[in-house]
Order: C-alpha cells, then structure tokens, then sequence
C-alpha cells in the first residue's frame, strides 16, 4: 500500500503520513488503580501503562510510551511520549493525541519460549520510568483485537480514532518503577492489576 506523506499545518517542515497508520510492532501494558488526589489532573479509576515499539514495515518506526484510561468505549490518553518528532506532529495534528518527546532504550532476550524485555524512558536526561518484562506471547496463536480513541482538542473538538487489528497476546510478568520525581511521579509505588503482551501486533490507527 502507498503511503501518502502530509505536511503538518504546524510545522511545515515536518511531514507524516496521512490516517490510517498501518502499525507493525510489539506492545506491553500494565494496569494501575488511581485514587482520588494521586494528580490534580488526573480523574480516579483504572490507568492502563503501555509501551510500545513500532517496527518495520511501519511507515514511522519509533518508541512510546503512554498512559490512558477507559471511557465509555473508546480509551482517552493522558499521558504520552514518543521519540519521533513526525510522531508528535502526526499524533497532535491529525487526533489530538498530546504526543512529546522523550528518550528510549530497550533490550529483549530470548532463552526457550520466554521473551524478556528491559525499558527505560528518559525526559531531559531525567528518568520517566524503567520496566521489566517476561512472556510467551510469541507461542500464542494470532486474535483480533479492535477498540478506538477519544481527545478533545483545546477549543473543544472531539476527535475520535478507530483502531483495528491483530496480534499474538498473553499474560506477562511485568515489573514497573516510576521516577517519585519524574513525569510520571504519581504512579510511583503503584503496584501492577494485572500485565499482557502483544506480540507482532498489525494495526491500522486511524
């Protein structure tokens, strides 16, 4: 499929590709519970933590991490940082996702069928997060998956964002520290709901 590239109205040097994204990657995601005066801004309920590596052949390869919480039947992401400025441009242009940069590192070994893979998300030198995990995912069969967005926009448009997809997904074993400082503070000592993986996930966003 051709990818049609766009210029963002906001920076006209940066280009991106136009909806729908084809994604290609691998995604691990950790429930949290947040309470009443946790973040100023952050309404109490189930927080879900995800960070994500989108591979080749994406048309954008790049690493996120993100949080988001549930509302009615789409998800509403509060928190999210990518290492792509096409990304950033992309994500705020085209469904108000509040996209900012910051830096990655990851590591993934394999010994049997358990995949371990090591994060860590830095902003500005500061550390945001670093989180373990533990998997079989790659041995699990393939199974839809579908669900969409909802942002609003500073003047008050709703945009909303469907996704649809596939991917290999299971339960993992996830380990997560939250810099008390960093960006992510407020999910500092938290302890995990519950962690799953989605292996070679192919998704269509947008």
């Amino acid at each position: 499929m051709t990818v049609q590239w766009i210029s963002s109205p906001t920076s006209g040097d940066v280009t991106y590709p136009d909806a729908p994204w084809n994604m290609t990657g691998q995604l691990w995601l950790s429930l949290f519970r947040v309470r009443e005066g946790d973040h100023p801004d952050r309404e109490p309920g189930i927080y879900g933590v995800a960070l994500v590596k989108y591979e080749e052949p994406s048309p954008l390869t790049y690493g996120e991490l993100l949080v988001a919480r549930p509302l009615n039947k789409a998800v509403n992401i509060t928190d999210i940082w990518v290492d792509s400025i096409q990304s950033v441009h992309g994500g705020r242009d085209l469904w108000a996702i509040p996209k900012d940069l910051c830096d990655f590192s990851v590591t993934t070994s394999r010994k049997g069928l358990v995949t371990r893979t090591l994060w860590t998300a830095e902003l500005d030198g500061v550390p945001i997060a670093t989180a373990s995990f533990a998997d079989i995912s790659s041995s699990v069969p393939r199974l839809p998956f579908k669900g969409s967005t909802w942002q609003q926009r500073a003047d008050g448009e709703e945009v909303t964002a469907a996704l649809v997809g596939s991917s290999k997904a299971a339960p993992c074993r996830a380990s997560w520290d939250f810099n008390p400082d960093g960006a992510l503070g407020w999910l500092a000592g938290k302890r995990t709901l519950g962690s799953f993986r989605q292996a070679d996930f192919r998704m269509s966003f947008g």
